[in-house]
């Protein structure tokens, strides 16, 4: 075992390396940009040395620069843990260059897999099923198109480096094929350095189905069963599980042998997960090699749970030269497992990512059984540069249900103030009727994703009536005096006290958005509440404690969190957020939000990729305005209704703000 090794990476994955190594008495080594100098991976390791400016390419994946830090560590080996360098050849051959071993799998092993027109074409001759696509050099436009019309639409287009749905694009028609073409190869030069892609025919309902291997130096090879990862948006996943549900046992063997085969074509040693996609309409259980990842996946966690294995610590020891801890017939499942991927997003506004400070972290005490893993604290900062995962959270139970119904739990319990989260959309989707009856494939999340992603009636008006007693009973001052700023807004409204007898109304902006709410007592103590004119809510025994709330609403006991900002407060129920205010004057709000021009704004910080219009366009609602790259990802801008633009406010190659204003579009004849 090593005495000593450097982790190339951040985060929630540094974070979970340095517990295995600690565990095993191996010291580590931490490297940071200068964004995450305070960060809780650099403070977890017993050194850590800094390595450049925020942006990975000046950082993370200047592998020069890492394997400096290693060497002048100490280290005798590198774990790249998963994305930056972790499946690049070349920083494996320099660590081993540099005396280091990577703590992985061979160079030529990931240039093999690395590639995923070069490794479909290897498991088709390891005879391995494929599914029927389009993987040839000749990379330009009208072979692509000929070989996608031959194919037969829908067809999906795939970056052939990476992966995490990066350069990945779903096409329906053949008119609409050059203009993802171009965006698909743009969003891979962006992450990967190269435009080529593949051509695949699209599976009309797939199951993302992947196996856990591994293998060591001295020929031996297992799996750890199957995780289904069907629960994706933007095909990236968010949801994974283990085992997947639904498969018969014969099929399982199929699936575990497969991958086994897979991994031996290419001489694999170390930790890899080699996915499938499973045709849920078939009643075969037909199923196709998708691609192999030669590291370890986000989602080993749930694999752990349910193996009782620590695939760090396996990891550490095969590239140390040990044979594999256990053999096949040695390892087995036991229980359930599932994982939600907490992120700062909005789904509501399309998983757009949320960058900010955390000004409220609430997340399951590990003494409860339930699993965090996480890269951050609260006060840390989310920011632009890398993905804007928050924790992991991870359920082992003995059954699927149980497993299912204490996550949901828990996401309820959880809180994340200060940015959007997807906590809310996480306990949405695990309650649905499909996924909770284990009838699960990668278009659910699409197919559901206005009822997931934002509040249904009851819980909007349950988080509304929360915000509006949070911003009643906390600015009365009855629980501290740092309540009692008299700037705040709610302490300008003289008459505003939850304990008078009178009905009254109010306005709040909640959201943005000016909500009126009605008041009134009945002789029992209880509060009638009606928000927008909508059927009046019943309130009983509001309590305030610190920064929590708690009160009964039609019978139903509810617990809110909030933190408060200025001039504004948020508040938390059971993972969905808003932020709330008091109206000084509801016509200037209602000013704002109309008058004949439209301001299409940047919803996050990002490069303007490409604007496709001109001052004087005449557009329909839902027109294309512009291309703008954030987080690795492309995100359109779109007419929120028609018009003539009257103003252009970037160019191609801009940085832009979030809020920023990109186009201006006024009223036009369409």
């Amino acid at each position: 075992m090593f005495d000593k090794i450097l982790i190339a990476n951040r985060g929630e994955i540094a974070c979970r390396i340095i517990k295995t190594a600690r565990r095993l008495g191996v010291a580590t080594v931490a490297i940071y940009s200068d964004a995450d100098r305070s960060a809780r991976h650099t403070a977890m390791a017993d050194e850590a040395y800094a390595i450049g400016p925020p942006p990975p390419g000046e950082s993370y994946l200047r592998h020069t620069r890492i394997i400096d830090a290693a060497r002048h560590s100490g280290a005798q080996a590198i774990h790249p843990g998963y994305g930056f360098l972790s499946e690049n050849a070349i920083f494996a051959d320099a660590s081993a260059e540099a005396g280091m071993v990577f703590v992985g799998p061979p160079p030529a092993a990931i240039r093999s897999m690395g590639s995923k027109d070069v490794a479909k074409a290897l498991m088709a001759k390891a005879g391995v099923p494929i599914v029927p696509g389009y993987q040839g050099k000749d990379q330009r436009l009208a072979t692509l198109a000929r070989h996608a019309k031959s194919l037969g639409y829908p067809v999906l287009i795939k970056a052939v480096a990476g992966g995490g749905g990066i350069g990945m694009r779903r096409v329906v028609k053949a008119q609409a094929f050059r203009e993802a073409l171009g965006s698909a190869r743009r969003e891979s030069q962006n992450a990967f350095g190269s435009t080529r892609v593949l051509i695949e025919k699209y599976i009309a309902k797939p199951r993302h189905v992947e196996v856990q291997i591994f293998a060591d130096s001295h020929g031996s090879i297992v799996h750890m069963f199957e995780r289904d990862c069907s629960m994706q948006r933007r095909h990236q996943k968010v949801v994974e599980e283990a085992p997947a549900p639904g498969l018969s046992a014969v099929f399982r063997k199929k699936l575990g042998t497969t991958a086994i085969q897979a991994a031996r074509a290419i001489g694999y040693v170390g930790a890899g997960t080699v996915e499938f996609l499973v045709d849920a309409s078939d009643p075969t259980e037909t199923f196709y090699f998708m691609e192999m990842n030669a590291r370890l996946q986000v989602e080993h966690p749930v694999t752990e749970a349910v193996t009782g294995l620590d695939l760090i610590e396996w990891q550490l020891r095969v590239a140390a030269g040990e044979r594999l801890p256990k053999r096949q017939r040695d390892i087995c499942i036991n229980g359930h497992a599932i994982e939600a991927r907490v992120y700062a997003e909005d789904p509501a506004r399309g998983f757009l990512p949320s960058i900010g400070r955390l000004n409220r972290l609430e997340l399951p005490d590990p003494a409860s059984g339930i699993r965090v893993d996480s890269g951050v604290r609260e006060g840390d900062q989310v920011t632009r540069h890398y993905d804007p995962m928050i924790a992991k959270i991870i359920v082992h139970e003995s059954d699927r249900a149980r497993a299912r119904v204490a996550l949901s739990r828990a996401l309820a319990g959880s809180t994340v103030l200060g940015l959007r989260s997807n906590l809310g959309f996480l306990r949405r989707l695990l309650d649905d009727r499909d996924f909770a009856s284990g009838d699960v494939d990668t278009h659910l999340i699409e197919q559901n994703e206005q009822g997931l992603a934002a509040p249904n009636d009851i819980e909007a008006q349950r988080l509304r009536t929360m915000a509006f007693l949070a911003a009643g009973l906390n600015r009365t001052g009855i629980e501290s005096s740092d309540y009692q700023d008299r700037h705040a807004p709610w302490r300008m409204q003289k008459n505003w006290r939850l304990g008078r007898r009178t009905p009254f109304l109010r306005t709040l902006v909640v959201d943005g958005k000016p909500i009126v709410f009605e008041a009134g007592w009945s002789m029992n103590g209880s509060i009638s509440l009606g928000i927008d004119g909508a059927d009046p809510c019943v309130i009983a025994d509001p309590v305030l404690r610190g920064e929590e709330l708690f009160a009964t609403i039609d019978g139903e006991p509810v617990m809110a969190r909030f933190t408060t900002r200025g001039d504004e407060m948020e508040v938390s129920v059971a993972g969905d957020n808003v932020v709330v205010g008091l109206v000084a004057g509801l016509d200037e709000v209602e000013a704002k939000g109309g008058g004949a021009t439209a301001f299409v704004v940047a919803p996050l910080p990002g490069r303007v990729v490409s604007v496709m219009v001109d001052v004087g366009t005449n557009v329909k609602k839902g027109a294309l305005l512009v291309v703008l790259e954030a987080m690795k990802m492309e995100h359109t801008l779109i007419a929120p209704h028609a018009g003539i633009v009257e103003e252009v406010c970037c160019e191609g190659g801009n940085l832009v703000d979030e809020g920023a204003t990109i186009i201006k579009l006024r009223d036009g004849p369409f």
